[in-house]
């Protein structure tokens, strides 16, 4: 499967998922693991420094650790569970926030110099208006960084996401920045890691 130029030629099913119960539910406890292994969360910490990700950022879908290896000197949180974000020792804010439920963020346009998505942009129902309204809350001239692996719960992983190979991936996130417009051309990368380790991919844009 692979996502058309806008948000409504995706094929049927694609955006579900075999657990399609509240997602609350399932992340009403902590989990607190780190999802990648030691190699790729260096190499997400790496990109980072390399994008000049720092001043007041947006963590979509966070947990208790986000990766940067130089806190930035804002970091807002948001995700799930109350614990693990509360736990975020790099975190200056934090929210609890379904962007399945609600994909509109709780915060003013403009409010953030950066937005990040570490291995979970394939857990979005609504991917393509998550993306849009990151690009409200970005100043222009900032970075929406998505990374991922090949590590998730499938369960709650989009069937789109499950059932395409892993390097039609960055096309899938790629297709998500030009639906949504308000951002320059998608760039796209495999991020070096370790032999035999977890993979790691991004993808990023400039929001307009």
């Amino acid at each position: 499967m692979a996502p058309g130029p806008s948000g409504d030629e995706y094929p049927d099913g694609f955006f579900g998922r075999d657990d399609e119960a509240d997602d609350a539910e399932f992340y009403s406890f902590p989990r607190y693991v780190t999802h990648i292994d030691d190699g790729a969360i260096d190499a997400v910490g790496a990109l980072y420094d390399e994008l000049g990700i720092r001043g007041s950022v947006l963590d979509l879908m966070s947990s208790w650790v986000s990766h940067f290896r130089e806190t930035p000197v804002a970091l807002t949180v948001l995700g799930m569970n109350a614990d693990e974000l509360a736990a975020n020792p790099q975190a200056r804010a934090w929210v609890v926030h379904d962007l399945n439920n609600d994909p509109v963020l709780p915060f003013a346009d403009d409010s953030f110099d950066h937005a990040t998505c570490c291995v979970s942009v394939d857990y979005l129902t609504r991917p393509v208006d998550v993306f849009r309204d990151v690009a409200r809350v970005v100043r222009p001239g900032g970075l929406f960084v998505c990374t991922f692996s090949n590590r998730l719960f499938p369960t709650k992983a989009i069937r789109g996401w499950l059932y395409s190979e892993s390097t039609k991936h960055q096309d899938i996130v790629a297709g998500y920045f030009a639906a949504a417009a308000g951002y320059e051309t998608a760039i796209a990368r495999q991020c070096p890691t370790p032999s035999g380790g977890d993979p790691l991919y991004a993808v990023w844009a400039i929001a307009t």
